[in-house]
């Protein structure tokens, strides 16, 4: 995921730097609340290894939720940006944190420490670039 998202930012901040990626008012409101949401739910590394797996599950789930509403209200450049990073982020639905009990889990798997790791540093990074996004 860090990746991926690692790879979209790059090209929004090329399109913002080239002047291809004009800001809009609406860009910038959108951005900055869903950096703020993206803020709130995953904290810095250390703060979050300290959590028990399913509140950084619901954590990283809060944070998908914050790109999915943003998705809704924009549309160009940061729809297009905002549904790729929700697309990239997508392996975190497929999450589960609690032990298998009886019967199925509908495809949901337990995902590793470096997982939680690389989802949380994939939303930091997503955070910088909607926080550049606001200063355009």
């Amino acid at each position: 995921m860090r990746t991926i998202i690692e790879d979209l930012a790059g090209q929004a901040e090329q399109q913002l730097r080239g002047g291809v990626w004009r800001v809009t008012d609406t860009d910038r409101s959108v951005a900055a609340k869903a950096a703020a949401e993206l803020s709130a739910a995953v904290g810095p590394a250390d703060v979050q290894e300290t959590l028990a797996v399913i509140d950084r599950l619901a954590h990283l789930r809060e944070a998908l939720a914050a790109v999915a509403l943003a998705l809704a209200h924009v549309h160009g450049r940061l729809a297009w940006f905002l549904g790729a990073a929700a697309t990239a982020l997508t392996p975190i639905l497929h999450w589960r944190a609690l032990p298998v009990e009886n019967g199925p889990t509908f495809g949901a798997v337990a995902p590793t420490p470096e997982q939680y790791r690389d989802a949380e540093d994939a939303i930091r990074r997503l955070h910088t670039v909607l926080t550049r996004i606001t200063a355009n």
